[in-house]
């Protein structure tokens, strides 16, 4: 059986053995950790940080996480409206005074959260994603392909930089920044928008599903959404015009940009310290960063319905996926992270070892163990 280093309690002991069914079966690395009321009841990772398999995956080992990072960029956003500095139901024009070009004055801030602003796809050359001015500038010139607020199409690369701008008209920083200042560093969590070089020796590179290589694109037909209702996979990976490939996300300059839609770099353990705020009600570790009524925003329902571009049933909520009881998402290639607020639990799973979507049943796997410790737990504390 593969070697699992970290913590578990005994209570959610399933979780390391998914883990290490996984890396048995052919994965390179990973990682998985559960927070129950912010605290780690589970803290373990395995494999390698590379498809060599020569560098064996340590507890500082961080990777790209693509679209789990909408979560982080949700989070920054909510933690604005909460203070009063956003208003969510504000025209975007109000603080991006330019996207009201094209038809797009009525586009409201929380149309942008729950992807149904209307602005998809990314057409322009990969190489601009790295160009926040560019970027932002391409997206205000944009008309909307539906009339906002009234169908949903999940944008992949758009939605971070679209949120991000208003972040940054708001506060004068970048998504980064202000997630970095606000978030991480009072948490001390290891996850960050736009990685300084000093990291770069920690990254565990992706690894293409079998029989593929570097030049293995996201696409939304790959399958179905992160959640219990299936696959982690197409989550991360929407039809943009422009296709990302594994080798664009393996360039510097990749990491180096901010694309607070899919270039978040994490582990498990980072990923569901930061989501345990949703999951505790705001306040982790002693320190409130959100109130109660902030959190619950994020289960907002903003829509219900077939996502026109994913192509299957979703509930967005106000930067969230919406999962029954719960709420999360996953990216491009299998990382997750699920949030249970009635429990207090965060769950996440972070990989370098991409699968085919539609073949892809890893994140449910490390969510029912979770589940199947939390009962555990529910039991030790009725008998209590």
């Amino acid at each position: 059986m593969a070697d699992i280093q970290g913590s578990c309690d005994e209570l959610f002991a399933a979780v390391p053995g998914v883990l290490a069914g996984l890396l048995d079966g052919g994965d390179a690395g990973g990682s998985a950790a559960v927070f129950v009321d912010g605290e780690p009841v589970v803290d373990v990772w395995g494999g390698f940080a590379d498809a060599g398999r020569t560098r064996p995956w340590q507890r500082d080992t961080i990777t790209n996480v693509w679209s789990v990072t909408k979560t982080m960029t949700a989070l920054c956003a909510l933690v604005l409206a909460d203070r009063g500095e956003l208003d969510l139901d504000a025209p975007v024009s109000r603080y991006w005074p330019e996207f009201a070009a094209a038809g797009k004055d009525k586009i409201l801030v929380r149309h942008l959260l729950a992807h149904t602003a209307g602005l998809p796809d990314w057409d322009g050359p990969v190489e601009e994603l790295y160009d926040w001015p560019s970027a932002t500038a391409r997206l205000a010139a944009l008309a909307p392909r539906w009339e906002p607020g009234t169908a949903a199409g999940y944008h992949s690369l758009t939605q971070g930089f679209l949120v991000g701008e208003v972040i940054r008209r708001i506060t004068g920083q970048s998504v980064g920044d202000f997630f970095a200042a606000e978030l991480a560093g009072p948490l001390g969590a290891d996850f960050r928008i736009g990685l300084p070089a000093e990291h770069d020796h920690r990254v565990a590179l992706a690894v293409p599903p079998p029989g593929q290589d570097e030049d293995y694109a996201a696409g939304a037909a790959r399958g179905g959404a992160a959640g219990p209702a299936g696959s982690a996979g197409a989550a991360g990976a929407a039809a943009a015009a422009t296709g990302i490939r594994v080798r664009d996300g393996h360039s510097v300059a990749w990491r180096r940009a901010q694309i607070p839609a899919a270039s978040g770099f994490g582990n498990a353990r980072s990923v569901a310290l930061v989501q345990s705020l949703t999951a505790c009600g705001g306040a982790v570790r002693g320190l409130r960063l959100l109130s109660h009524a902030g959190c619950d925003r994020a289960r907002e329902e903003q829509f219900s319905g077939t996502d026109r571009v994913l192509g299957i049933r979703v509930r967005w909520g106000l930067g969230y996926g919406l999962f029954g009881s719960t709420h999360g998402w996953g990216g491009w290639g299998g990382s997750i992270v699920m949030v249970e607020p009635s429990e207090r639990m965060a769950v996440a799973y972070v990989t370098n070892q991409m699968r085919e979507p539609a073949d892809d049943t890893r994140a449910m796997e490390v969510i029912m163990a979770a589940y199947d410790g939390l009962q555990g737990l529910r039991a030790g504390r009725a008998a209590g």
